[in-house]
């Protein structure tokens, strides 16, 4: 048995496959330029630390080891970054991608796990997307991940590559172990800068946009807890091993909550009040954007452990609280 090449293994998601990869007896190496990931975070299985880019990294990484499979999360994701810094975006996500794949190919490695985005559907749309649905997207960091998507389909074709991209929704919680969670800086996610208000670190939440076509004004996200996440990489990773086609899969509950819903159950799981300030709509902002994961259940047999938004802010709650006392000796 092989080892599973964890891209990005430091970071949120990472993360928590790289934990969830260890609980199912699966031997992993984490790979991680620490850029954003968190060398605290990158406990589960051998720990390198290097740039995905870096082809004579990558050759002594094959070379010295059995790698049986990747999964590839090492990718540069704020969508607001990209479009200030377009050319980072592309060099950082494509360039290091391409650089990945070329060594899996002259390593003889051929299957992948990709880390894909809904942000590839692009424009606003009010029904459940599919995997159907056109790729239209609007931010150099969405087109990322089409680019990628697209040259993996080509090397199936061309080579045989065996891959899924998941595309998932808005990835939220904590390990319910409350042993690693989300950490950004600047954070820019919902859920945790509610949080943060909870704990006293913030004033108040800005709520971008109350006008919106929805039931109460404010923005609806499909809420996905990031350990049914983590599985689902591991059951598409079996999938590919078993033969399964390759493709894009989408990663969601199929069930949307708005920005106001979010923050009243923060109150109820907290028990604390949050204040919050209007502020206008964030350009590029869509109304709703809510996941048919069908095909995931389907192919992968994956089942969303954590479908209600409380659980999911719960497992957060209990994480940041944590880390919250820890801080002042990280």
């Amino acid at each position: 048995m092989g080892q599973i090449l964890v891209t990005g293994g430091a970071g949120y998601i990472g993360a928590h496959t790289a934990k969830r990869l260890n609980a199912a007896g699966l031997e992993t190496v984490v790979l991680d330029n620490l850029a954003t990931g968190h060398r605290d975070f990158a406990r589960w299985g051998a720990f390198i630390q290097g740039d995905v880019g870096d082809q004579a990294l990558l050759d002594r990484l094959f070379s010295s080891r059995t790698i049986e499979a990747v999964i590839h999360f090492a990718a540069a994701s704020q969508v607001g970054e990209s479009v200030r810094e377009p050319l980072a975006y592309y060099q950082n996500n494509v360039g290091g991608t391409l650089a990945l794949l070329n060594a899996m190919q002259r390593h003889k490695v051929d299957t992948l796990v990709f880390s894909s985005s809904c942000a590839v559907y692009g424009p606003p749309f009010d029904g459940l997307l599919t995997e159907d649905h056109p790729c239209q997207p609007i931010s150099p960091y969405a087109r990322t991940k089409r680019m990628m998507e697209d040259v993996m389909q080509d090397m199936a074709r061309a080579s045989g590559l065996k891959y899924t991209a998941l595309r998932y929704f808005n990835a939220a919680g904590a390990d319910p172990e409350a042993e690693i969670g989300e950490r950004h800086n600047p954070e820019t996610h919902l859920i945790p800068l509610v949080l943060q208000v909870a704990l006293g670190q913030r004033q108040r939440l800005e709520i971008f946009g109350d006008d919106y076509p929805t039931p109460d004004g404010t923005a609806i996200r499909d809420y996905i807890h990031v350990q049914d996440l983590a599985d689902a990489h591991i059951q598409a990773l079996r999938h590919l091993q078993n033969g399964g086609e390759s493709g894009a899969i989408n990663l969601g509950n199929g069930q949307g909550h708005s920005v106001r819903q979010v923050i009243d159950a923060a109150c109820n799981v907290t028990g604390r009040d949050i204040p919050v300030r209007m502020a206008p709509r964030r350009p590029g902002d869509s109304p709703r954007l809510v996941g048919d994961a069908t095909k995931a259940r389907a192919l992968l047999g994956w089942q969303p452990a954590y479908a209600d938004i409380n659980d999911i802010l719960a497992t957060a709650w209990a994480w940041h609280k944590k880390e919250t006392l820890a801080a002042p000796h990280r």
